[in-house]
């Protein structure tokens, strides 16, 4: 039975909320901590990639928890309830650290909240996710809900990244810990209404019944099936490129473009990349599977997002006068990666129809787990990264005070090499890495599917 357009609807105002939530901590925690509160960058980094190497034990173990569920709402949306309203409650003590700490209290603290929202994130995401190919047949009903849900997260995204700042800096009249206390709030708020939609109109459609894989079990199948660790590792090198470009660009604007206005010209552009990262999903990437496959299509837009930051670096050692030159790289970059985010996750559902096929074993959850834990993972190196960055540049100030200190220009030059040197690198190496293991041709992966739907049929 195909899918409603009511079911379509519900399901990506799920991922809508959720990813405003991801993108809220991913883009903003370090300068939250590091940057307001005076947190050391090295300590917030170090608990940033503390908290993914737990995830490493919970997020499969989720997996399993998920698949071996069975309840009369089925076995995701249980789990995507309880996981999101306690996340959402997370969220907003994570952005409101109580006046009266600092020092080690203040870490302790950020440490905490830090690790238990990713806990809970991964306790509604794993779920989330996991409803693709179990409410899906596969093929183009599948990518076509897969490029719906990116897509939508993709505008949850944008929007958390384009108005982040200047509602912080509304609500909290100029005081930006004050402005994150209310603007957590609000995304909290938000997430908890969009998933509950979610829930309330979307029902699993029946899928093979199989056992719920031991943690053992788990391994050894996401060893086995090489397709799977071809895409987890593909995704961990995108999102690491990424999402060390995401923790620096506001220093850049603060300290390195610079100026009283930063604000503005820092939200303009994330205006213009939220939009173009949008279309992207919506329509670039509809009208490239047009005329290109799956995997010429993932190939172009690594080369343009190449290309993007190889422009970012040749403009960044230029007199940057205009906010409107930076939207040259910006359009390659921020376009790369929403197709790029729609392609890791059809690429990631085709190889539960393989685990399936070479495996007898149909893990969604185990398989889907992985990528909840992988791009974790890559923002936790990321922010690692970052924060090397922030303590060799020594890029910090109270924001309280008001006003923006000029960074030495040896600083400004380490920070313009790290967010855009280590990327390209990065994505060079999983372009590379990708074009040597992926297997999953779509001519392959309809060969697959019939091959199942005749295994089914005789069992």
């Amino acid at each position: 039975m195909k899918l409603t357009g009511k079911e379509k609807v519900s399901y990506g105002l799920g991922a809508v909320g959720k990813d405003m939530v991801y993108m809220l901590s991913a883009s903003y925690i370090l300068y939250y901590y590091q940057d307001i509160l005076g947190v050391s960058a090295i300590a917030m980094g170090i608990i940033l990639m503390a908290a993914r190497v737990f995830d490493a034990f919970n997020d499969p173990i989720m997996g399993v928890i998920v698949a071996k569920t069975r309840t009369r709402w089925g076995k995701f949306r249980p789990w995507l309830l309880v996981g999101t309203t306690l996340n959402a409650i997370l969220l907003f003590f994570m952005f409101a650290a109580p006046p009266a700490l600092s020092g080690s209290g203040l870490v302790a603290y950020a440490a905490v909240t830090y690790v238990l929202w990713g806990v809970t994130y991964t306790m509604m995401d794993i779920p989330y996710w996991s409803m693709i190919p179990a409410f899906t047949e596969g093929g183009k009903e599948r990518e076509n809900l897969s490029t719906l849900a990116r897509s939508c997260a993709g505008v949850g995204s944008a929007i958390v990244t384009i108005v982040t700042m200047q509602c912080v800096y509304i609500f909290g009249q100029g005081d930006e810990r004050t402005g994150f206390r209310y603007f957590a709030l609000l995304v909290a708020v938000l997430f908890v209404v969009c998933i509950v939609i979610t829930c309330v109109n979307i029902k699993e459609k029946s899928t093979v019944d199989i056992d719920a894989p031991s943690v053992k079990q788990m391994f050894g199948a996401l060893l086995q099936n090489d397709q799977a660790m071809t895409v987890v590792i593909t995704i961990v090198l995108l999102n690491c490129s990424i999402y060390i470009t995401s923790n620096l660009v506001i220093y850049f604007f603060k300290y390195d473009f610079g100026g009283a206005g930063w604000y503005d010209a820092y939200t303009l552009f994330n205006t213009f990349g939220g939009g173009v990262q949008i279309l992207s999903m919506m329509l670039f990437y509809p009208l490239l599977r047009r005329f290109l496959t799956t995997i010429q299509v993932f190939y172009l837009s690594f080369g343009m997002a190449v290309m993007g930051y190889v422009v970012l670096l040749v403009l960044a050692f230029t007199n940057m006068s205009s906010v409107f030159l930076l939207f040259i790289p910006a359009f390659f970059i921020f376009a790369a990666n929403g197709i790029l985010t729609v392609l890791t996750t059809v690429f990631l559902a085709n190889t539960v129809d393989y685990g399936e096929w070479k495996n007898n074993r149909r893990d969604e959850s185990v398989i889907f787990s992985m990528q909840t834990f992988v791009v974790k993972l890559a923002s936790g190196v990321a922010a690692l990264v970052a924060s090397v960055c922030l303590t060799i540049c020594n890029l910090s100030q109270d924001t309280a005070a008001g006003e923006v200190v000029e960074a030495a220009e040896s600083s400004v030059v380490i920070l313009r090499m790290t967010m855009t040197v280590l990327p390209i690198a990065g994505l060079l190496i999983a372009v590379f890495y990708f074009h040597r293991k992926y297997l999953l041709t779509e001519q392959r992966v309809e060969e697959i599917a019939v091959e199942i739907k005749n295994r089914r049929s005789k069992a």
